[in-house]
């Protein structure tokens, strides 16, 4: 019979690893949905609305085709602990059914996590914030340091180690990446900076692109603190916009009664000439 938790190549030790090809300690089994709690340590805490709502749906047609993976509860005799597949577990109730199709395996805590961040890992279910906050999880409360992470989860040792580096930033930054409002790419961009918060606001009130991002930092960093402190952020954006779209550094000076410079750097002729004729064209 074909494994229905085989990994897919690529990762690291996958479900089948985890579990045990043989399955001399599961057993396979259809239970009440009642008789199931959730999983304390489950990684993923976002479930997205419309993509509970299409797996609903789809049970309600054809059932559900992979078993969740339980163990049994050790606060309550006549409970199982979820592992794996909460999302399927919660569409389950939705969809109205009574029972639902499971292995039950004997794990301790860390087995159960090592199966809940696996799966949710190869599906990609994991938010960047939930991914780093499993890999936290095993360094703190199992001894993991990050290469065993690295080789359990089959990524690099860098990737986890970023992973982890996006914890340093504020919370607020942190809910912005679990919503998806920034990208992993732009948080990257934020870590260690004073005005991080600042600018991530600007990156979603501008809708700056990772690439604008870079610049608009770099573009920071190479001016003084005083410009970099009491520069208008909307102004700084506007710098950033327009140097992306002419080729040349752009720089927007605006004094308190918003009279100022507009200023282009130019590093051959030709982009002088091609400005003036554009400017020539158009007014």
């Amino acid at each position: 019979m074909i494994n229905p938790f085989k990994s897919k190549k690529g990762l690291g030790r996958g479900l089948s690893s985890l579990i045990g090809d043989n399955e001399i300690k599961t057993a396979k089994d259809n239970i009440a949905i009642s008789s199931i709690v959730p999983n304390k340590n489950q990684p993923r805490k976002i479930f997205e609305k419309d993509a509970l709502e299409e797996l609903t749906n789809s049970i309600k047609e054809r059932g559900i085709i992979q078993p969740l993976i339980v163990r049994k509860s050790k606060d309550n005799d006549d409970k199982f602990e979820l592992i794996a597949g909460e999302r399927r577990w919660q569409a389950a109730q939705s969809a109205g059914l009574h029972e639902v199709p499971v292995v039950v395996i004997e794990a301790d805590n860390l087995k159960s996590l090592e199966l809940a961040i696996i799966e949710n890992v190869q599906r990609k279910d994991l938010n960047p914030i939930e991914e780093a906050e499993s890999y936290k999880n095993l360094i703190d409360n199992f001894s993991y340091d990050h290469h065993k992470v690295s080789q359990f989860i089959g990524k690099s040792r860098s990737h986890i180690s970023n992973s982890l580096r996006l914890l340093s930033l504020p919370d607020k930054i942190l809910d912005m990446i679990r919503n998806y409002k920034i990208s992993q790419g732009h948080a990257k961009i934020l870590i260690g900076l004073d005005n991080a918060l600042l600018l991530a606001e600007n990156i979603i009130k501008k809708k700056l692109s990772v690439r604008q991002t870079e610049n608009l930092v770099r573009i920071l960093k190479t001016g003084s603190k005083k410009k970099y402190f009491s520069k208008d952020p909307n102004f700084i954006a506007t710098e950033n916009e327009l140097t992306e779209k002419i080729g040349m550094r752009v720089i927007l000076n605006n004094k308190k009664n918003n009279s100022g410079s507009l200023t282009f750097e130019y590093k051959a002729l030709d982009q002088l000439d091609r400005l003036i004729n554009t400017i020539k064209r158009n007014y």
